[in-house]
């Protein structure tokens, strides 16, 4: 994708009109992966959490033990509500965690990984070598070691909970996310509001697996990917799309904000146009 060549792996190596140059970029890729691995330019850490947790309303609460007595935090999620006109529910990540008043013992997961530490210095290199080709490979590279970090360490909490002991997948039917639960990033169309992700990295203290966040929510290093985990068996990716102003409204007093800055965080997904 960072080469701007369209189709699937492994089927792009045979394409009729980018198999050569797919080949090519899959073997320099190969030798150069090879190298980061040799010499241990680039480096992985990670960081999880499960936490004892129960939905109110659209808010998912977290608390500090399993008492259920007290409030640890609160992730905030959206409703979908464009109209459809079939029978299909309009969806909140809070549905996949069971209600605080259902007397259900319920729990949430979050993580945050990077693969990126050390990859700016070895960019640096390539670049002042004017080695541009490398570079852009560096960053694409770091990029697939942090999902394929996200994959497998997903596969260990699954484990680790007890709903994923019997797993016996390929890496295929990983990729094809075959097992129970899903694990959305915050920030994306399930739940697009990047400003929960400060109360996740809060959570995890990521700051000691060397990730941090940016103004906008940006996570440094580029290469990471963080997001929640949802072990209900009919749990599903979704998008939120568009909400209007009564749902952004009762949002911002849930997360106790201006409307303004909410509006802000929300742009890509407002139904309305803001007040100047």
């Amino acid at each position: 994708m960072a080469w701007e060549l369209k189709g699937k792996f492994p089927h792009i190596l045979e394409h009729p009109q980018y198999g050569e140059a797919a080949r090519e970029l899959y073997a320099n890729a190969r030798q150069l992966l090879q190298r980061i691995i040799d010499e241990r330019l680039l480096s992985a850490k990670g960081v999880y959490g499960l936490w004892p947790a129960n939905s109110d309303g659209d808010d998912i609460i977290l608390y500090t033990d399993d008492t259920r007595r007290q409030e640890l935090a609160r992730f905030h999620m959206l409703r979908q509500q464009e109209a459809h006109d079939d029978t299909r529910p309009y969806l909140s990540l809070a549905d996949f965690i069971a209600p605080a008043d259902s007397g259900l013992a319920d729990y949430l997961g979050g993580f945050a990984v990077t693969a990126g530490l050390g990859a700016d210095a070895l960019v640096r290199r390539f670049e002042q070598d004017h080695d541009d080709y490398n570079a852009i490979m560096v960053k694409a590279l770091a990029d697939r070691l942090a999902e394929a970090f996200a994959e497998y360490l997903h596969q260990r909490v699954r484990r680790e909970c007890g709903y994923g002991k019997a797993e016996n997948l390929s890496v295929e039917e990983l990729i094809a996310e075959k097992y129970r639960g899903i694990r959305p990033a915050l920030g994306y169309p399930a739940c697009p509001d990047h400003s929960e992700k400060y109360t996740l990295f809060t959570m995890l203290e990521a700051a000691a697996a060397g990730m941090s966040l940016t103004e906008s929510a940006a996570m440094m290093p580029a290469a990471s990917v963080s997001g929640l985990y949802f072990a209900h068996p009919q749990a599903r990716y979704f998008s939120v799309g568009r909400v209007d102003r009564d749902q952004v409204r009762s949002y911002t007093k849930r997360k106790g904000m201006e409307l303004m800055e909410v509006e802000k965080w929300l742009a890509p997904n407002l139904g309305y146009a803001p007040e100047a």
